[in-house]
């Protein structure tokens, strides 16, 4: 039986998935209430009525008069916390109920259960979900130790932002924050992994049959992987509007520290997220850069073939393991009287121009130009696309760049264009280059992004200079 057939066959027999166990205090009740309703069914007074006056005296009526008063602009200080709180749980319910558990009991579920029927064994149920069974538990108890708060401090009582404040303080720090940032640490690679298995029947079908569960409520896979992503984006908003409503400064500075803390589990995040895509991209590109031989790159360069061995080259596969991608782009590049289609590789210390050679192993008829600059590169690592290194790496503090203006671009007839000249550390053009960009505005942004690491660059070396023996010292060949 085939795997289309065997996963069909059981989705068939299948047709409800797992039910929800029972929800704990009624949750799914409690996310649409308001909070005046919640109140209501707590037997609490928000605005408690104010106390008969005394006639005989009309000084106790005024005392009661302004008590009151005093009375009910507390009370609606304090309901307008009730509501900040009030609307953290209830969204964190929506998250929990509608989003995780969705995850976990329609599409996880489902997965495992056809795994345990030799169907879909190879999909990796990590690669996918990542940790979606810590992320179900961390929010569950949240929920559980936050309605406890609620119903303990929701009344207007003294007392009770203390409570509030040690809870937060506690799970943002020890789990909500770590246990988001390990999940979306894999949510690149979930997306990739799930793009790649699109074009399996058996795969399609488990994905169509989960998506058309009542649960999913006409959500597809891909909008309830990134809620974990939206959930630690949301969380210091809400954080801010309980603090807005806080009474007592130490509770004012406490909330407001942890609603920072997320702020920075969310900076540390993208810094942590950029790394990890550069060096996946930087790892994939590595081995699809080509280095030519000298007596190759430069025709001048004659070396009989009993000579070559004694010209070792170097090892520079390794030479852009330790740099940073800041650009990359597709772009054209004129030599001699042709036009030759080449790719730009801008790191932080050094600019590459390779040309594009498409696999043998492909079909000629796919073409990836005019994709998004982020997805292009990737298209073209996997369909296995080489990237041949023309001349040599042009180091960025060597590097000058000139404008070709539209008149001299008209007249010439290279329209958004540029010129990158590479000079030696005598300040002698070794190299140039005339680049040109599909429209003035690609031109303008190849430009800003060169001058930007340009400057960058000769900023860093004239604060810490590199040294030539450091591991990452980076000297033109030709001086």
């Amino acid at each position: 039986m085939s795997p289309l057939s065997a996963t069909m066959r059981y989705l068939k027999h299948n047709q409800e998935v797992p039910r929800f166990g029972p929800e704990p205090k009624n949750w799914r009740l409690l996310q649409d209430y308001s909070v005046v309703e919640f109140l209501r069914d707590q037997s609490l007074q928000v605005s408690p009525a104010p106390d008969a006056p005394d006639p005989h005296a009309a000084h106790a009526a005024h005392a009661a008069h302004a008590a009151h008063a005093a009375h009910a602009a507390h009370a609606a200080h304090a309901y307008k916390r009730q509501e900040a709180v009030w609307e953290l749980f209830t969204s964190e319910c929506v998250y929990f109920l509608d989003q995780l558990m969705v995850l976990k009991e329609v599409f996880l579920a489902t997965l495992k259960s056809l795994q345990t029927r030799n169907c879909l064994t190879d999909v990796d149920v990590w690669r996918l979900f990542a940790n979606l069974n810590e992320l179900c538990l961390v929010s569950f108890g949240f929920l559980n130790s936050l309605f406890r708060v609620i119903k303990d401090t929701l009344a207007i009582s003294e007392g009770g932002g203390a409570t509030l404040l040690q809870l937060l303080s506690k799970v943002f720090e020890e789990s909500v924050c770590h246990c988001l940032q390990k999940y979306c640490l894999n949510y690149s690679t979930a997306l990739l992994y799930l793009d790649s298995l699109k074009h399996r029947d058996d795969f399609g079908s488990y994905v169509k049959w989960c998506e058309r569960q009542e649960q999913c409520r006409r959500l597809q896979l891909r909008d309830l992987l990134v809620a974990p992503l939206q959930r630690l984006t949301r969380y210091p908003l809400l954080l801010r509007n309980i603090a807005k409503r806080l009474q007592t400064e130490e509770e004012i500075r406490g909330l407001q520290c942890v609603a920072e803390q997320v702020d920075t589990a969310i900076c540390d995040l993208e810094g942590k997220v950029k790394w990890l895509d550069n060096y996946q991209k930087v790892k994939q590109l590595r081995d699809a850069l080509v280095w030519l031989p000298v007596w190759e790159r430069d025709k001048r360069a004659v070396i009989p073939e009993n000579l070559k061995h004694l010209l070792k080259a170097v090892t520079l596969e390794n030479l852009i393991s330790h740099r940073s991608l800041l650009f990359e782009g597709r772009l054209v590049l004129t030599e001699n009287t042709k036009l030759l289609d080449v790719y730009l590789f801008l790191f932080d210390e050094f600019l590459l121009i390779t040309k594009i050679k498409r696999s043998k192993k492909r079909s000629i008829e796919q073409n990836p130009l005019r994709l998004p600059q982020n997805q292009e590169l990737e298209h073209l690592l996997k369909d296995g696309w080489t990237f041949t290194v023309v001349d040599q790496p042009v180091s960025l503090d060597r590097l000058q760049l000139k404008n070709i203006d539209q008149l001299n671009a008209s007249t010439s007839g290279l329209p958004h264009s540029f010129i990158i000249m590479h000079q030696n550390r005598y300040q002698q053009c070794i190299g140039a280059f005339i680049l040109q960009a599909p429209s003035e505005t690609a031109k303008r942004a190849w430009m800003s992004k060169i001058e930007e690491a340009v400057t960058t660059l000769l900023k860093q070396d004239s604060q810490q200079p590199r040294l030539k023996s450091a591991p990452l010292w980076l000297e033109s060949s030709q001086i």
